[in-house]
């Protein structure tokens, strides 16, 4: 059986407000329009931020833990496709306007030829990637 991509990750956040308010006008003009609750398997709200194809869930921190490392187990960053480049570009200008850290201006990478990406951090530093590489996306 052939996968059809992820179909949601789940993201524990310090503060559902402001990741709410983050993800969602992040990832509305990249598609992601339906947001949803559900309840998790400790009471909690779960927030869901419906795009095509994929979900991100957010949930609050319920326990004291390490500042993040990307480098430690766990994830280490998250990329969010992109129809175009000019919507790379278009997302790293509304981040520009948050409080929160570019770590490269949007580029030409080589991974694969036309990878074109901007690389930056959540408000809780979570490192995330807008990406655009030619023929993946549909017109």
């Amino acid at each position: 059986m052939r996968s059809t991509g992820v179909h949601h990750v789940d993201l524990v956040v310090s503060s559902i407000e402001r990741s709410l308010a983050f993800y969602t006008g992040l990832l509305g003009p990249l598609g992601f329009h339906r947001v949803s609750e559900v309840e998790g398997e400790r009471g909690e709200t779960i927030w869901y931020i419906g795009g095509p194809g994929s979900s991100v869930g957010l949930r609050e921190a319920q326990s004291e833990s390490e500042p993040y490392d990307r480098y430690r187990v766990g994830l280490h960053h998250i990329a969010f496709e992109a129809q175009s480049r000019a919507d790379v570009d278009e997302r790293a200008d509304w981040l520009r306007t948050q409080d929160v850290e570019l770590e490269s201006e949007p580029q030409e990478y080589t991974y694969s030829p036309g990878y074109y990406a901007v690389f930056f951090y959540d408000p809780d530093r979570l490192k995330l990637e807008i990406v655009h590489l030619p023929g993946l996306t549909a017109a």
